[in-house]
């Protein structure tokens, strides 16, 4: 988004922020924007989408972002989770997790992003986006137990996650997303400074993750986990279909 809000194509669109992908989808399937970063999930459920061409928001192996939290269980000791509904992919993630690898169900409870109200009311808790990265910052003595959620993928697959996309319903498109991605990781050092007062991230882990854990290309390895990660969702009745993968053309 750095491009978008300071860069190149600063003041070339108009733009829509909003926190929750779940709330871009939204806008994308009414046609109230052109293009939208969402959720890969938002894929297999919005009618006549397509994906921009290899930016993305993913993981190759740890995202640090995503994660399950626990009050010192392991994950085979869960009975409940509440679940931080705002990205239906990491919903949807985590049941897999549980049904495909971990071999149980346990009871679902849709919450709000507040560690404290959803650990009061479940054994574990799905946190993603600014909350999850302060809880990786917890000093060592804390009582709560994270799970990397894009490391317990890696980890029982061996592939990549992607968890986010451009994704467009119009038949081209006429922003070059990766030359603003590319623009963005070239200014890091203000992209840090900017979230320094919001997260208790030091300016070297900041770009630790912003820079290893976060990856903005797909590779191999991502492209299989993504169409393994729909083809399981299929399987388990979490969408409907699993429609084969649909790119968008640059005009």
């Amino acid at each position: 988004m750095w491009s978008f809000l300071y860069g190149q194509n600063h003041g070339k669109f108009e733009l829509i922020l909003d926190n929750a992908p779940a709330r871009s989808a939204e806008l994308l399937a009414q046609d109230r924007v052109d293009a939208a970063l969402v959720p890969v999930i938002a894929f297999q459920i919005i009618d006549g989408v397509s994906l921009i061409p290899d930016v993305c928001v993913g993981a190759r192996e740890r995202v640090r972002s995503v994660c399950l939290v626990t009050k010192g269980n392991d994950l085979a000791d869960v009975a409940s989770i509440a679940l931080d509904t705002s990205s239906r992919t990491s919903v949807v993630l985590t049941k897999i997790i549980f049904r495909e690898f971990l071999g149980f169900e346990p009871e679902w409870k849709d919450a709000h992003p507040n560690i404290d109200v959803m650990l009061a009311d479940a054994d574990c808790a799905l946190l993603i986006g600014d909350p999850a990265l302060r809880l990786s910052a917890m000093p060592q003595g804390s009582p709560l137990r994270t799970f990397d959620l894009a490391e317990l993928w890696h980890e029982h697959t061996g592939l990549g996650f992607v968890f986010a996309m451009w994704m467009t319903r119009c038949a081209s498109v006429s922003v070059d997303f990766a030359a603003a991605r590319d623009e963005g990781l070239s200014h890091l050092d203000e992209i840090i400074a900017n979230y320094e007062t919001d997260i208790p991230l030091g300016p070297d882990e900041m770009r630790k993750y912003l820079s290893e854990n976060i990856s903005y290309s797909i590779d191999d390895s991502m492209r299989r986990g993504m169409e393994l990660y729909f083809e399981l969702a299929t399987k388990n009745g979490l969408i409907r279909e699993n429609r084969p993968l649909r790119f968008a053309e640059n005009q």
